[in-house]
This record gives structure tokens, C-alpha cells and sequence, in this order.
């Protein structure tokens, strides 16, 4: 089985300008999904997407592939990341059959290899579609999330039944993260989204699943990566 990791990383990021390849903990923000794609383990190949020169070049530096370079209406804030993982598998599929396709997002530095290989073992254990990463919500829209109407009233996000009065008994919820998506070149080329098909997700622990989009987010992974040390 061909297994290949992918790495999607644009240009044009405005939450964080330049954070793909900006320092963290002395590392490239990239270099640290490569790292985890290596340790995985599993990886034939880790290929990275890009349409800046600049990331792929930091991205070759650190171990990775750059054999296509993304084409710039797939870079924009507005083009679905599904259609460039479609673009990758399209260019990659043009070299040879791969079997899996794994996206490791650079949003998530404080991932492990373990975790890329727990979700490719969930993965080929079969019955799914696409593995997917999550963590233990910190709220729970029957209880502490809120909706907002044109008057400005509050109400309960999601009001619990008649029967679940403690958020204790309530049924668990989890936040999606970025650590890992697995899936295969075909369930790409055939869908338009993740949810279209069987999901199933591996649960992360919090202190690996921050998700950087501020520099809030880039502060704390600085943080815990100082305090891990």
C-alpha cells in the first residue's frame, strides 16, 4: 500500500501573516507537520502544496516534496482546501496510483507521529470513508453556547430534551481539530466534503490539538512547547 502525506500551505494567510513558515520553538511552522509526517513512520512520501516559493523552498529544506506548485485561484482566502487536496491527487495520480491520501495541516504543531498512525490504523481497519481528528469540547451547546436573534435576545444553542437536566448526562461533544485527515485518492475525486461519506474520528488529547489561526493561538504553542521542553 502507497501511503503519501500532504501538506497544504498557501501563501496568503492574514490571521497570522507568513505563518507557515514563521519560527516556532526554532522550527518552521511546516517543518514541524513534516517532522510529524517522518515520525509516523508510515509515510512514503510527504508532499507539500504551495503556491509560495518561499514555502517550498523552507518545505524541501525540511525533508519534503514540492513536485507541482498550486495554482493561484486554489490559493485564494475563498478556494475550498477540498479542491486543492482534488488538484494534488489529480497531480500525483499522473505520476502513479497511490493508495492513501493523508493531510497534515500545518495549523497543528503540537502533533505526534503516534497520532498520525493511530489515524491511518483506524483508517485501514476499515468501514469508514475518512478519519478525522478531535478533542474533548470545553462546551456543550445544550448548556453553556448561545444563539443570538435580531432583538437581541439569548437562548440556548441547541435546548437539551426534557430528560437531561446536567451536562454530565448529556451525550459527549467534540470539537474537530487539524491533526489528521485520512482518506483515499478516489473518495476525493468522487465528493465534494468530508461528512459526505462514513466518518470516523480519532480524539486527541487537548495539549496536541491546538489549532493555530491568531497570534494568540502562536503565543500558546510557543508556551507549551517551552514548557515541554
Amino acid at each position: 500500500m502507497k501511503r503519501y502525506g500532504f501538506i497544504f500551505a498557501r501563501g496568503g494567510s492574514k490571521g497570522v501573516p507568513g505563518k507557515n513558515i514563521r519560527p516556532l520553538n526554532g522550527v518552521p511552522l511546516i517543518g514541524h507537520a513534516i517532522r510529524a509526517g517522518r515520525d509516523s513512520g508510515l509515510l512514503d512520501r510527504i508532499i507539500v502544496s504551495t503556491d509560495d516559493p518561499k514555502i517550498a523552498a523552507v518545505a524541501e529544506e525540511y525533508g519534503a516534496e514540492v513536485p507541482f506548485m498550486r495554482p493561484a485561484e486554489l490559493a485564494r482566502d475563498d478556494a475550498p482546501e477540498w479542491m486543492a487536496w482534488r488538484h494534488a491527487v489529480d497531480a500525483m495520480e499522473a505520476e502513479g496510483h497511490f493508495d492513501l491520501f493523508v493531510s497534515l495541516p500545518c495549523t497543528a504543531p503540537l502533533r505526534i507521529g503516534q497520532d498520525v498512525r493511530d489515524c491511518i490504523a483506524l483508517f485501514e481497519r476499515g468501514g469508514c470513508d475518512m478519519v478525522v481528528t478531535a478533542r474533548p469540547a470545553e462546551r456543550h451547546p445544550s448548556f453553556n453556547m448561545i444563539t443570538m436573534n435580531d432583538d437581541g435576545f439569548a437562548a440556548i444553542a441547541m435546548p437539551p430534551s426534557a430528560r437531561i437536566t446536567r451536562r454530565q448526562d448529556a451525550p459527549p461533544i467534540f470539537d474537530l481539530t487539524t491533526v489528521c485527515y485520512v482518506t483515499t485518492p478516489s473518495f476525493i475525486k468522487r465528493y465534494e466534503g468530508a461528512f459526505q461519506g462514513r466518518v470516523k474520528a480519532v480524539i486527541i488529547p487537548p495539549e496536541r490539538a491546538l489549532d493555530i489561526d491568531t497570534e494568540q493561538d502562536f503565543a500558546f504553542a510557543e508556551f507549551l512547547m517551552e514548557r515541554n521542553k
